[in-house]
């Protein structure tokens, strides 16, 4: 039989290594593996409280157009929203999307079917959507325009 030892410092090393490897990996599945679209069947909805800087019913009347963008495993996409404001509640939302990926073409329609029952009605300030007809990371880019929206209208 023969027997090779390994220096110890080789076996440090790959400890290392593979440690590093292992927080490397760690850091980058978190956000992934949460948003991941392939796994969102259901119509889960759910709106937040956020808070711009400026107080509730602080917006001016009006219609305001902003885009977002949000990161898919595959592309960087991005969505147009339009609100109309009224007395700080939305009375109207208009989203046009702009999929780059055949998987993001459905999500995309299935968000924008959806969202005018999750946000008129609502105040600006309420508006942080995470998930609508099943698509989650389509409402990264959402939230991200009403937050250029909130800027906008800021009386």
């Amino acid at each position: 039989m023969i027997r090779t030892t390994v220096p110890t410092s080789v076996r440090k090393g790959a400890a290392l290594a593979g440690v590093a490897g292992l927080l490397v990996l760690a850091g980058c599945s978190g956000t992934a593996d949460a948003e991941d679209q392939s796994t969102d069947t259901g119509t889960d909805t759910s709106t937040e409280s956020t808070d711009s800087g400026a107080a509730a019913g602080d917006y001016a009347d009006g219609t305001y157009t902003a885009d977002g963008s949000y990161q898919t495993p595959e592309t960087v996409e991005s969505i147009s929203v339009t609100l109309t404001i009224a007395d700080g509640v939305v009375s109207e939302v208009e989203v046009t999307g702009d999929p780059k990926a055949r998987e993001t073409e459905q999500y995309q329609g299935q968000f924008i079917e959806g969202i005018s029952d999750e946000v008129v009605g609502k105040s600006l300030d309420e508006l942080n959507v995470s998930r609508v007809a099943g698509s989650s990371l389509t409402s990264g880019g959402f939230n991200e325009a009403v937050d250029s929206i909130k800027e906008q209208a800021a009386a």
